[in-house]
């Protein structure tokens, strides 16, 4: 108990004191412009995602819970997609919670009849709220009681509490996207311009700002039936991510599979040296909409604290009702 407790305090902590690290969706296909802002515009009719993730809901009544919300459109006559998303993070039931407006740009070149280039960059403006009330620091914790004495009062802290706990600040990303009717690659780095999301009175030159994000992602499409106006494509899409940021890094790799009006996929994750999590994903197709249902089955450590996590996805594809034939491989985003 105390140990699970004393980690927990140690993530809020390094949360504040230091620089959080973004929420990532298992169900990376459902809200591919979190991933990288050259995918924006993968559709020429309005795509709509709707995404949710309860992440570690058994660990210290609930770790992190993620909303977000994705529009784009590819736009023909300018040869460029355009895209909007919203993303609201609840960090430690309250502690820590962060809204984020972006807007979404790509432009695609396309360098022979069957390869082409897009490159994407997004603007955001972010704004995060601390509850300082509610956070548990190292000086109040006992070996034994944890942060409270024999008698159940709460001990005191001698960290300063700031005058602002709200931080607003711009957010700068780009990214690149090569890809053919077989595979994609692509690479991106999220908050290039490094934001001060801290609410900390510390000397600024000791403060580097919000680490960036590196992205690493690639995958291929091998068709088993071909699909027509009646019937989905069958298909099946390996796909790999590596993520770094700050001294946080995480490698996916699995294969989503679409099985008609059924799609499924299984991914594993690791955590640099450790062990993280196993996903497992399920959904279904109809009409104009999918929606789709995974669980991250935690098998790390903390695998008997977490109760792993739930993530739900649903995608609305106006181009559906119309047959449309796209010369690449990103029908898993559609």
């Amino acid at each position: 108990m105390v140990r699970c407790l004393l980690l927990f305090a140690f993530v809020l902590i390094t949360s504040v004191g230091l620089h959080a690290q973004d929420p990532i969706f298992s169900q990376f296909y459902a809200a591919p412009l979190q991933i990288n802002p050259a995918f924006t515009g993968n559709t020429y009719g309005p795509h709509l995602s709707l995404n949710y993730r309860n992440q570690w809901p058994s660990f210290a009544d609930g770790a992190y819970v993620t909303y977000a919300a994705y529009y784009d459109q590819f736009v023909p006559s300018l040869n460029s997609g355009f895209g909007l998303s919203i993303l609201s993070d609840d960090a430690g039931n309250g502690l820590i919670k962060t809204n984020k407006l972006a807007g979404h740009f790509a432009y695609r070149l396309q360098v022979n009849r069957d390869f082409f280039l897009k490159l994407g960059v997004e603007a955001a403006v972010v704004q995060a709220r601390y509850n300082w009330n509610d956070f548990v620091f190292l000086d109040q914790l006992d070996d034994i009681t944890g942060p409270v004495t024999p008698g159940g009062t709460p001990l005191p802290t001698a960290e300063v509490r700031p005058d602002n706990l709200n931080a607003t600040y711009a957010d700068i990303s780009a990214g690149i996207l090569a890809y053919s009717e077989l595979f994609y690659v692509g690479m991106s780095l999220k908050h290039l311009n490094t934001p001060n999301e801290s609410v900390l009175d510390i000397n600024d030159n000791l403060n580097t700002g919000l680490p960036m994000r590196f992205t690493l992602h690639g995958g291929m499409e091998i068709t088993l039936i071909e699909g027509n106006k009646r019937r989905r494509p069958t298909f099946i899409s390996p796909n790999v991510m590596f993520v770094r940021q700050g001294d946080f890094g995480q490698l996916n790799i699995g294969a989503f599979g679409n099985l008609g009006m059924l799609f499924t996929g299984v991914w594993y994750r690791q955590a640099y040296t450790n062990p993280d999590a196993v996903i497992f994903l399920l959904g279904v197709h109809k009409d104009f909409f999918r929606i789709g249902y995974s669980y991250d089955i935690t098998v790390s450590e903390l695998s008997g604290y977490t109760g792993g996590s739930h993530e739900i996805s649903l995608t609305l594809n106006f181009d559906r009702g119309n047959r449309i034939d796209y010369n690449d491989c990103f029908q898993l985003f559609r």
